[in-house]
C-alpha cells in the first residue's frame, strides 16, 4: 500500500498536488531527529553539510527513487511527508532542479535548501516503508 497520492493510488488526494514533497529516512535517523528537533541528513548515508540540500521527490518520483537508492538497505525505512508552506514560513528554499543541467528534458527533482538540519515540523506525516518479498516497495500507515 502507498501513501495518499505516491506513485499512483488516490492520485486525486491533496497530497499529490502541490503543496508536499517525500523523503526516505532511515527509522532510527528520524527517531533522532524527533528527540532533537531538526534532521540534519540529505540522503542515504550523507548529510545536509556534506551534500547542501536534502533530496526529495514528487510523489510519482517516490517509487523509483526507492528502488534506486534503497532497495539493498537493511535499515527500516520511513517515508516523510515535508509541507511546501512550513519550508516557506522557516525559510527555507525549495528548488525543483534537473538532475542533469544540460538536457531541457531531465527529470527536475525537489531540493530542500535547509542549512544543517530540517525541522521537524514541516514534517506532517511519518510511514513505514519497505521492500516486500517479491521486491515491490510498500508504504504502511
Amino acid at each position: 500500500m502507498r501513501p495518499r497520492g505516491v506513485g499512483g493510488d488516490d492520485a486525486d488526494h491533496p497530497a499529490a498536488l502541490v503543496g508536499f514533497v517525500y523523503h526516505l529516512a532511515h527509522a532510527t535517523d528520524w527517531a533522532v531527529a524527533r528527540r532533537v528537533g531538526h534532521y540534519p541528513w540529505s540522503t542515504r548515508g550523507r548529510s545536509l553539510a556534506e551534500e547542501g540540500f536534502l533530496h526529495a521527490s514528487e510523489a510519482h518520483q517516490v517509487e523509483g527513487t526507492a528502488q534506486r537508492f534503497y532497495r539493498d538497505d537493511p535499515e527500516p525505512l520511513v517515508l516523510l511527508t515535508i509541507d511546501e508552506q512550513r519550508l516557506a514560513a522557516h525559510g527555507i528554499p525549495l528548488r525543483r532542479e534537473a538532475l542533469d543541467p544540460r538536457d531541457p528534458n531531465s527529470p527536475r527533482y525537489p531540493h530542500v535548501y535547509a542549512g544543517s538540519g530540517l525541522p521537524v515540523d514541516v514534517v506532517v506525516d511519518v510511514r513505514p516503508a519497505r521492500f516486500d518479498d517479491e521486491g515491490r516497495f510498500v508504504v504502511g500507515r
